[in-house]
């Protein structure tokens, strides 16, 4: 059996994943050839049929010893375009270590009602929609820091009517925003900071449909 004709695991297909995302980054790539390719290594079994969607990026090139082990050689790149590694949040500054992570490929999630909220959580996201509602969540700390590593996605957030939410160090590109909630100082039950880098995608932060009713109704 040939390498081409070897399995692929899921850490491979999201390793190719990622130089898709840069190669987009790097203006390598349009968002729909992005999504074509992504689709392919998501379905992809075998290593030539992942090999496929990098083959015509220039600095591509296959290397000795896999990064995953024995198996057979990955398609990878000995230029600046995957050893630039993962994006920090925000410049000189290393996010800390997340205990909660929430990751998705092409799926909707949601957190809501009473879900443990750690000071630090982590999302990385590709093509989905995400919503997270702190309005019953349980917060261990009064200020939590959300980094974010989302691609094609929608972030929506939804916060208990005294809450605030800082979007400033939000790194966008071709992205949106809209902060609907106060930004600071944090007095309320919890302060929100939003790190990280967006492409290609929204996030919107909001007090949940009931504290706009009772706003209109003057309670």
């Amino acid at each position: 059996m040939g390498d081409r004709e070897l399995r692929v695991s899921d850490a491979e297909r999201e390793h190719v994943g990622q130089l898709l995302q840069r190669a987009v980054g790097l203006g390598m790539l349009s968002l729909g050839e992005f999504t074509e390719r992504m689709d392919t290594a998501l379905a992809a079994k075998t290593r030539g049929e992942l090999n496929a969607v990098l083959i015509d990026l220039p600095g591509i090139r296959l290397v000795g010893p896999s990064t995953f082990g024995h198996a057979a050689p990955l398609m990878h790149s000995a230029s600046p375009f995957t050893e630039r590694g993962p994006v920090a949040p925000v410049a000189g500054r290393a996010p800390a270590t997340p205990s909660h992570v929430i990751r998705s490929r092409l799926s909707g999630v949601n957190r809501r009602g009473p879900w443990q909220v750690a000071p630090s959580l982590q999302t990385n996201n590709w093509l989905s929609g995400v919503t997270l509602d702190f309005t019953e969540a349980i917060m261990s700390t009064q200020v939590v820091e959300l980094h974010v590593d989302d691609y094609c996605s929608s972030l929506t957030l939804i916060v208990p009517a005294e809450a605030t939410v800082d979007l400033n160090a939000l790194d966008l590109i071709g992205s949106s925003v809209n902060n609907k909630v106060r930004t600071g100082p944090p007095f309320g039950p919890l302060h929100l900071v939003v790190l990280g880098r967006l492409r290609f995608g929204s996030v919107t932060a909001k007090h949940p449909l009931s504290a706009h009713w009772r706003k209109l109704m003057g309670r």
